[in-house]
């Protein structure tokens, strides 16, 4: 387990200015990402010790007001999360099954991975945030068929049904797809 790792999206870019400017007067912790994303939204994403991490949310939560689309608070953040929100993943070879889950926000993926991560016997193979893909999140994990299953599982019940887009366990996937869930990272 990591230290803490805070989440705000907003659906104003001018509004997430304002609120990363409120979460680092708060507190101090160090700002992983805090950058405007395609369609129009703005994250922001921090690290550090939980008491620290949770000040700084609720001052940005405070400030984000009705511009807030999603955010998530992970007190002890998997690590391989944490590693991921803040330099991506490193590709890996899908083993024996791969798992899929597409949310539509940034805030609900995050949950989703470290709560799959957490829960099962599996491998983070991609994590994907907002670029590229309106906004969205995703993940991608491999493991045995039943861990898989059971990750996907924890991580659409940490992110909530309503943000769910896609859910896909493939058992035993041809090697075109081992390919496709590792080549974007190159």
């Amino acid at each position: 387990m990591g230290p803490a790792l805070g989440i705000v999206e907003l659906r104003s870019i001018a509004r997430g200015y304002l609120t990363l400017d409120a979460m680092t007067k708060r507190a101090e912790v160090t700002v992983l990402h805090a950058e405007p994303v395609s369609p129009g939204k703005y994250w922001i994403a921090i690290t550090g010790g939980e008491a620290e991490v949770a000040e700084a949310m609720d001052a940005g939560l405070l400030t984000a007001d009705s511009a807030r689309l999603d955010h998530t608070m992970l007190p002890g953040a998997h690590d391989v999360v944490l590693d991921a929100v803040a330099n991506g993943v490193s590709s890996k070879v899908p083993l024996d099954a791969i798992g899929v889950l597409e949310l539509a926000t940034m805030a609900s993926a995050v949950r989703a991975a470290d709560a799959a991560l957490k829960c099962a016997d599996v491998t983070l193979v991609d994590l994907h945030l907002a670029r590229g893909i309106g906004g969205k999140g995703y993940l991608v994990v491999t493991g045995n068929l039943s861990d898989v299953d059971a990750a996907i599982d924890a991580g659409l019940e940490a992110a909530g049904e309503t943000a769910l887009v896609g859910r896909e366990v493939m058992a035993n996937p041809d090697a075109s797809v081992a390919r496709a869930s590792v080549r974007r990272q190159r």
